[in-house]
């Protein structure tokens, strides 16, 4: 099944390596890449004095639960190298669930959709690319809606297509 939205992102290293790596592992030990944006330079959000990152947004299908497929990409970052020392510090890889479906989750270690979709230039422009339609399950707007009304002013800039 469809509809399950991952961000991908890398400040470390070489970045564009890293989330062709991790691609690679979604596909090896998660399910079907469907789709994924172009690659996109944007300035590190909340700790701004770190190197840009890297990021991208892929659609996968997965016929698991929500729980499971975090454990599975936490398992992806930590064989890439992932260390989570500091809130929002560079980051060789990162993987976060954006939607599963139209499902909503909140639990001690995962909220879905992502709560910060809607404040996230870096996360939308890439997202709107391969779902501009799709339906935010909470606020009830679609991810071009959601881009068009984000006041995050960070720049966000498009490096590669798909």
């Amino acid at each position: 099944m469809a509809g399950i939205y991952l961000l991908l992102g890398s400040n470390k290293g070489d970045k564009r390596q890293r989330l062709s790596v991790a691609i690679s592992r979604i596909e090896k030990n998660i399910g079907i890449v469907r789709s994924k944006s172009s690659l996109y330079i944007t300035k590190a959000w909340g700790n701004t004095r770190q190197p840009d990152f890297l990021n991208r947004v892929v659609e996968i299908e997965y016929r698991d639960t929500a729980d499971h497929l975090l454990d599975s990409l936490l398992h992806i970052e930590e064989d890439m190298g992932r260390i989570r020392d500091k809130k929002w510090g560079p980051r060789v890889i990162d993987i976060d669930i954006l939607y599963f479906r139209d499902m909503k989750v909140r639990s001690e270690k995962l909220i879905i959709p992502h709560p910060e979709i809607a404040n996230r230039r870096f996360t939308l422009e890439p997202l709107v690319e391969i779902a501009p339609h799709f339906i935010h399950p909470l606020l009830h707007k679609s991810n071009s809606e959601l881009l068009d009304a984000c006041r995050d002013v960070l720049e966000v800039k498009k490096i590669a297509e798909k």
